[in-house]
């Protein structure tokens, strides 16, 4: 997770939303780690998680990344959970729950419902409070320069 969250304070450095991914193999190699990028590549599925998947894929030759455990600050949204279930990662692991758009636990139980061809074994809450601080002062510092901005104009 400490990973993870180094990806997650880059993103932050590059103006993105400070979210950070990682991937491990079955023997705990890392495979791929990143940050978001939808901004920096102006793609709205350039998330963290979307990424390290492209990047492991590639890196081992096969979309199928059977035995992995993907690592990320926050629990991935509605499509990032899809592609984990198409990816057949094996296991996910999470720093904070989302409460506006998580697709595991929170929503939609992505990857933990029989109806998907694919289970997920998912730990949420790894060093949650880094992760939901890092994401809270984010935001709260944007919020705090557009209300500076309105004040001055």
């Amino acid at each position: 997770m400490l990973v993870a969250l180094d990806e997650g304070v880059k993103a932050r450095s590059a103006g993105e939303v400070p979210i950070g991914a990682c991937m491990v193999n079955d023997k705990g190699e890392l495979l791929a780690a990143a940050s978001n990028r939808t901004i920096t590549d102006c793609d709205p599925t350039a998330h963290a998680e979307m990424v390290v998947l492209r990047m492991a894929a590639e890196l081992v030759g096969n979309y199928r990344l059977a035995g992995t455990t993907i690592y990320s600050t926050i629990e991935p949204c509605a499509m990032c959970a899809g592609a984990l279930v198409n990816a057949r990662v094996k296991r996910l692991v999470y720093g904070a729950d989302d409460e506006r758009f998580g697709g595991v636990k929170t929503h939609f139980g992505i990857g933990l419902t029989d109806a998907l061809n694919h289970r997920l074994e998912v730990e949420s809450g790894v060093m949650a409070d880094e992760c939901r601080t890092l994401i809270q002062e984010f935001f709260r510092t944007k919020r705090l320069a557009l209300d500076n901005k309105r004040s001055n104009l």
